[in-house]
């Protein structure tokens, strides 16, 4: 290869890195946001069973812990997903991690 296609290609696989990169870091303030509401929505649970168990299981208290946990079971599918995608990044940024080292020993 010529070293101006060994620097374009170099530069290409910076930019993409840079790419990747920005996505682990959005994907992972997006996992924080999704734990953060998680945690709250557990709160609620937690509330809502400390006032079924002092006052009684009225139909309106047992609705709300039935949806609270519904939204709790869907956040966590969410941060699960979530998850995935930033493994799925990171293992794209490890891949072009090395094809730039291997670059570099070219050198």
């Amino acid at each position: 290869m010529t070293r101006g296609s060994d620097t374009a290609r170099r530069d290409a696989l910076l930019a993409r890195r840079l790419d990747l990169v920005a996505s682990v870091s959005a994907l992972t303030a997006e996992a924080l946001r999704l734990n953060q509401k998680r945690a709250g929505i557990e709160m609620d649970v937690l509330r809502l069973e400390l006032e079924i168990g002092r006052s009684g299981a009225s139909e309106q208290l047992v609705r709300d812990l039935h949806e609270a946990e519904q939204s709790a079971a869907a956040i966590m599918q969410a941060c699960a997903a979530c998850e995935q995608r930033i493994v799925a990044a990171e293992d794209d940024v490890e891949d072009v991690d090395r094809r730039l080292a291997a670059t570099a020993n070219e050198d």
